[in-house]
């Protein structure tokens, strides 16, 4: 081996060694942060010297890594004690999983319903960001051979369900996200946002949303809401399948069951009472 080549590789090592240590580290502080999160869930409040002891680490490391967590909304901080307790944040994500749990607990039994019922491919989506994804799904026995839908995330525009969530968003939130450059997956997808706006405002008004080859050529489907017992759209149940066997004359009547069963699990997410 050359010297130049020698050199080269003690380069190469020195340099994965640097790298290694920076991931290492970054996974550290990590993990000091959710111990961090489990310290305030256990004791309620804590000041720094108690959480570095716990941590074993210097006040100046459990200080920086409560400024994150404060800044992110995880942790805040009474100025009076100068404790620091769990924020806002935190509950915010903590709902936000409960309500994925209720509605996939809850679902099961209306989807299995409404799939038997029609035959048909039933799923549950919830919001994720700027996409619809399916949480649940139930399969009837004309939908043997569909394809799997769970797990996916799914453009809100083009889906039926996701038409559903668009509509009940808040204004600014629908408004940002109309504003940016909406995908054509086929010549029927809308992406004009003056004419999904009309859309919008349909779905709304008649309580459920329906696509017809806008994500997929040969693929229908009708979704109505999912509310929480404040009223608040916290999800869509959908039905979906061919368009020779979901057509024109057969959509008002699965829309009809459709919003029935989004009624029926609204209810059993305490809608209602």
């Amino acid at each position: 081996m050359t010297r130049t080549q020698k050199q080269a590789e003690r380069t190469g090592d020195s340099s994965e060694k640097q790298h290694g240590r920076g991931a290492g580290s970054a996974v550290q502080s990590v993990d000091r942060a959710v111990s961090v999160l489990e310290i305030l869930a256990r004791v309620g409040e804590a000041g720094v010297t108690e959480i570095a002891e716990e941590l074993d680490v210097h006040k100046s490391t459990a200080f920086r890594l409560l400024g994150v967590l404060e800044n992110r909304g995880l942790v805040a901080q009474a100025k009076d004690r100068g404790k620091y307790y769990l924020g806002a944040a935190v509950l915010r994500l903590a709902g936000a999983a409960a309500v994925r749990l209720d509605i996939s607990q809850e679902g099961v039994p209306v989807c299995r319903e409404l799939a038997d019922e029609l035959g048909e491919t039933v799923n549950v989506a919830v919001l994720d960001d700027d996409a619809a994804v399916n949480i649940m799904q139930a399969r009837g026995t004309a939908s043997v051979t569909a394809q799997n839908w769970l797990g996916r995330r799914t453009p809100l525009h083009a889906t039926s369900s996701g038409k559903v969530l668009l509509a009940h968003m808040p204004p600014t939130l629908r408004e940002g996200l109309l504003a940016r450059t909406l995908p054509r997956f086929t010549e029927r997808t809308i992406t004009g946002t003056s004419v999904l706006r009309a859309e919008l405002e349909a779905v709304v008004e008649q309580g459920y949303g329906v696509t017809i080859e806008e994500l997929e050529l040969g693929l229908a489907a009708v979704a109505a809401p999912i509310r929480a017992h404040d009223g608040k759209v916290i999800g869509a149940i959908s039905v979906s399948g061919p368009v020779y066997r979901l057509n024109s004359d057969r959509l008002p009547e699965l829309a009809k069951r459709t919003v029935a069963a989004g009624a029926e699990l609204s209810r059993r997410m305490g809608y209602g009472f």
